[in-house]
């Protein structure tokens, strides 16, 4: 074979060689970004008012409520109760007590009542009859007196002798008179003491039945209001309150304690804690945007109403900590909101205009600048940006066009470890 043909068929070779390496180079370039297109998550950026906003948690509370007591009768049982919940009417019986050992104490009490009744009505006819016969008494002791009076008028005429008797007789009538007098004001005194006795035991079984008897009617406690029903939980015998469960039928409860309360639905409000950093950052009157757990697709416009002027200290956690009370009255109410229920609130305290913004974990640091990965073709490229104001989710920046597409990932990291 010629030098010349060698050199076609090396060169030939060399070329073959050189498109098959090219065509797998292309090949992986496209797997790359094919790759790259799939694994990476993107986001797409937003052009509008961006809201800075101080987050918090905290549930749902009615500014106004009527609460609900027992009554103040004691060895209280619970016999039956409404549902927790449950929406009831004014004057709708919500919860009922064990009235049997009131009943036994009232037919006692009215036995007695009846029993002293008795004993002063007979005290009554017994002191009538002995007024009479102290009457007839006295009257006896009058006529005897007024007969020696005569007797010792006729006698004087007739002798000094007789004379003295008479008025000696006289005397001892008289004496008697008074003795009969006397005993009959001390009939009286005592009859009348008697009487006060029986009558103070009378109208004391008499209160001790309608004592009684307003006792037994409390055992029925209803409704105060309209709206939905609410019961506390029992604490009795739990320790440190973590074991805490719902009252229920057989429970004892205590005279005159709070059982529950019908909230005012129309009065609901999110409490929540904020923490100490954040409380110089809002004020009254602020923007909230309220969200529920149980009900993630609602969005409620609500306005700052109240701040607490002190921190309180949380027990709960260790170690404790301290944060301000902040109340966001919800402006647009729900019918299914329900007194309890967890949320957060987003307190805006700043709006930025024509902003553009990013998810927050979209943004990354790259020689101690933040950068964002730019999405362009299949291929990402580190942009440095500025950051204009933070939130928890999203992140307000300026330096990439408001219709980017952002990486959600650190592509650097993610190369690198392939």
């Amino acid at each position: 074979m010629s030098a010349g043909r060698k050199r076609v068929r090396f060169w030939l070779t060399l070329l073959v060689a050189l498109l098959v390496v090219g065509g797998a180079a292309a090949g992986l370039y496209r797997l790359r970004k094919v790759q790259a297109d799939v694994s990476f998550p993107v986001a797409q950026a937003k052009h509008g008012d961006f809201l800075v906003i101080v987050r918090c948690r905290g549930e749902l509370k009615a500014a106004r409520s009527v609460e609900i007591y027992t009554p103040m009768v004691p060895n209280l049982r619970i016999a039956w109760m409404a549902p927790s919940g449950e929406n009831v009417q004014q004057g709708d019986p919500i919860i009922r007590f064990d009235s049997s050992s009131s009943q036994q104490d009232l037919a006692k009490k009215e036995a007695q009542l009846k029993s002293a009744s008795a004993a002063l009505d007979q005290w009554v006819a017994q002191g009538r009859i002995t007024a009479e016969q102290d009457k007839s008494d006295l009257a006896d002791a009058q006529y005897a007196v007024e007969n020696a009076k005569i007797q010792a008028s006729i006698k004087e005429i007739k002798s000094k002798i007789d004379g003295e008797e008479a008025r000696i007789d006289l005397g001892i009538a008289e004496q008697k008179l008074k003795v009969e007098q006397a005993t009959v004001d001390l009939h009286a005194v005592a009859d009348r003491s008697k009487m006060a006795s029986l009558t103070r035991l009378r109208d004391q079984a008499q209160s001790d039945v309608e004592i009684t008897k307003s006792r037994i009617a409390q055992m029925e406690v209803k409704s105060p209001s309209s709206g939905f029903l609410t019961f506390n939980l029992n604490y009795q015998g739990s320790i440190g309150g973590n074991d805490a469960k719902p009252y229920k039928v057989g429970d004892t409860v205590y005279s005159g304690m709070n059982l529950g309360e019908i909230p005012d639905l129309a009065t609901l409000q999110l409490s929540g804690s904020i923490e100490e950093t954040d409380r110089g950052r809002i004020a009254q009157n602020q923007d909230v945007i309220v969200r529920i757990d149980a009900l993630p697709e609602l969005s409620l416009p609500a306005k700052l109403d109240t701040i607490s002027p002190l921190a309180e200290v949380t027990m709960t956690e260790w170690p404790p900590t301290r944060s301000f009370r902040a109340y966001a009255n919800i402006t647009k109410k729900d019918p299914r909101l329900r007194p309890g229920m967890n949320g957060g609130m987003d307190i805006v305290v700043n709006r930025v205009p024509n902003a553009i913004s990013i998810p927050a974990k979209a943004l990354f640091t790259r020689n101690g600048k933040p950068v964002v990965y730019l999405a362009d073709g299949g291929s990402y490229r580190p942009v440095e940006v500025k950051v204009e104001a933070r939130n928890p989710d999203e992140v307000a920046i300026s330096g990439i066009s408001p219709s980017a597409t952002v990486a959600l990932v650190d592509v650097d990291k993610k190369e690198a470890k392939k």
